[in-house]
C-alpha cells in the first residue's frame, strides 16, 4: 500500500525535490519516512521530511488548559513548498483540521495534499484525502489500530477492534 501511495504522490508531484512530506506523530511520521524512502527508490531523489505536532492546535483541549509547546520538527519554512500531510488513519478530520492550523504557523505552502494509510469515513469536517492506501468502512464504535515495525516492533496493516 505504501508503494502504491508513493506512486500516486509521484504522479501528482514528479519533481520530488520540491516536495515536503509532513507526518503527524506517531505513526503518520513513520509513514512519511517510509513514503520518502519509496519515492527515493522510484525517482532517485528523496523529498524533505518533517514532523508536525498538532497538540497545540486541537479543538478538544479544555479552555483552561496550559498552552502546549509546539514540538514540530520541520525542514525550514514551508513558504512556496508542495506539502503532503501524512497520517495513519483518517476518520472525523479533526486531527487534520488541527494540522492545517499548525502548518500555516510554519509558512504558506504552495499546495497541501493529504495522504492516509486508512480512510475510515465518518467525517465531521469537510476533509478528504488525496492519497489513500485503503478505504476501510467502519462503525463509530469500532477502533482501528495501525501497527508499524518502526514503532510497534511488529508489522501489520490494521486491526479493527470493537469497544
Amino acid at each position: 500500500m505504501v508503494r502504491r501511495m508513493a506512486f500516486q504522490i509521484y504522479e501528482r508531484h514528479p519533481d520530488v525535490g520540491e516536495l515536503v512530506l509532513v507526518g503527524i506523530p506517531t505513526r503518520g511520521a513513520a509513514l512519511a519516512h517510509r513514503l520518502a524512502r519509496e519515492l527515493e527508490q522510484i525517482t532517485g531523489a528523496a523529498p524533505l521530511v518533517g514532523v508536525l505536532d498538532v497538540r497545540p492546535y486541537r479543538d478538544d483541549r479544555p479552555p483552561d488548559a496550559e498552552p502546549e509547546r509546539d514540538r514540530s520538527r520541520l525542514p525550514g519554512r514551508l513558504d512556496g513548498r508542495h506539502v503532503v500531510l501524512v497520517d495513519d488513519v483518517l476518520m472525523t478530520g479533526r486531527t487534520i483540521r488541527a494540522a492545517l492550523d499548525g502548518l500555516v504557523r510554519h509558512g504558506r505552502p504552495r499546495t497541501v495534499r493529504l495522504a492516509v494509510l486508512i480512510d475510515r469515513g465518518l467525517r465531521e469536517f469537510p476533509i478528504q484525502p488525496d492519497f489513500v492506501g485503503r478505504t476501510l468502512p467502519t462503525k463509530a464504535h469500532e477502533r482501528v489500530r495501525v501497527r508499524l515495525q518502526e514503532i510497534d516492533d511488529q508489522e501489520g496493516v490494521w486491526i479493527v477492534e470493537h469497544r
